[in-house]
């Protein structure tokens, strides 16, 4: 068990998340928008243990992702994310963040079928993750990969950015030529290992650290954009991953075949409006190009979770795992994936 140092009860939570009258857990409690070193703003401390409704499992949680998008909320940066149902005004209205999970089954609901208590489980919902137990739809969970540990598990799920965005917003078909750029990254490891299952001829945008990482994971090429811009041999790609959106829309355009793929899965923007003014430009553009571009967000749901896990099972897919840490050191640790430059993911371990 988690040795809480703050015994106080978060604010009100969605009654699928925390309930009373069932005993506590360890939890990571949100108080507070802003960087999550910053003292105040995360805070090891007990909650309410969840109970499963009749449509809910609760999962015992092993692990947890600390991702970019954790990050946002948690900062409430950019500021639209305060209007979204993953933030709140005047503050956080969820007590517990974290969206990406693994863990096993420790309850089930009357009305639930095809999970059993012990079941290794992974899924992603919209938070309480940070947290020794999480009750969630019954329908957002799918089996952990039988040749990953429950710590790799928990970030399968974040791979769903790169599997709908290449499969289903670039359409991509076996045998064509697919950039990504910002492959080291969480999003990005996958995106390479992936669309290499898929087919593609796969070209790896990354720093010098990491030639060597995008070759290990398949990379077909490699671009080092320390010493070669990707913009450079024209245009060659049917389909161009973009998890830093920081080039611009014409350069990107320049390196797409006729009728090409631009799919833009981030993009920083500012603490304001974020992302939002480049998908705006985005569909503009489209309107008058043979190109297709699309600004992506992924859709979790257990159909695809479950084709996810079948895919990285079938071709032995694994993520990057930059660094495994304790639930008190979560904090820390998320503060430093918002720096940027992350080397795949990070991982936050609850219990054995």
């Amino acid at each position: 068990m988690l040795h809480a140092v703050d015994d106080d009860i978060a604010p009100a939570a969605p009654a699928a998340i925390v309930r009373q009258g069932a005993g506590t857990m360890g939890a990571l409690l949100h108080r507070r928008y802003g960087d999550p070193a910053d003292p105040g703003v995360l805070v090891m401390g007990v909650a309410p243990r969840p109970v499963a409704g009749p449509d809910e499992v609760v999962v015992a949680v092993h692990a947890a992702n600390a991702s970019i998008g954790d990050h946002h909320i948690v900062t409430g940066r950019p500021y639209l994310v305060r209007l979204s149902p993953w933030g709140g005004l005047p503050g956080p209205k969820n007590p517990i963040a974290g969206a990406v999970f693994s863990g096993r089954v420790a309850a089930v609901g009357a009305a639930v079928s095809g999970w059993q208590v012990g079941d290794a489980v992974m899924g992603e919902t919209r938070c309480g993750s940070f947290a020794e137990f999480i009750a969630v739809k019954a329908d957002v969970l799918a089996p952990v990969p039988k040749h990953l540990s429950m710590d790799e598990a928990a970030t399968v799920p974040w791979a769903m950015a790169a599997f709908q965005g290449l499969r289903d917003a670039g359409g991509l078909q076996a045998g064509q030529r697919v950039l990504i750029n910002g492959a080291s990254g969480g999003v990005g490891t996958w995106a390479v290992q992936i669309a290499k299952a898929l087919g593609a001829h796969v070209t790896a945008v990354c720093s010098t650290r990491n030639v060597d990482l995008m070759k290990k994971l398949g990379a077909d090429e490699v671009v080092d954009y320390s010493r070669e811009d990707f913009v450079v041999g024209g245009a060659r790609f049917d389909i161009l991953f973009d998890n830093i959106a920081n080039r611009s829309l014409s350069a990107c355009k320049s390196v797409l075949t006729r009728q090409g793929t631009w799919v833009g899965c981030a993009g920083d923007g500012g603490d304001v409006l974020g992302p939002f003014p480049r998908m705006v430009a985005v569909l503009l553009t489209s309107l008058v190009s043979s190109q297709k571009l699309t600004s992506f967000m992924a859709s979790p749901n257990q159909r695809d979770l479950r084709a996810l896990q079948e895919l990285t099972e079938a071709h032995g897919l694994r993520p990057v795992l930059e660094r495994v840490v304790p639930l008190k050191d979560a904090a820390a640790a998320l503060h430093q994936v918002g720096l940027g430059h992350a080397r795949g993911q990070t991982v936050i371990h609850i219990a054995d």
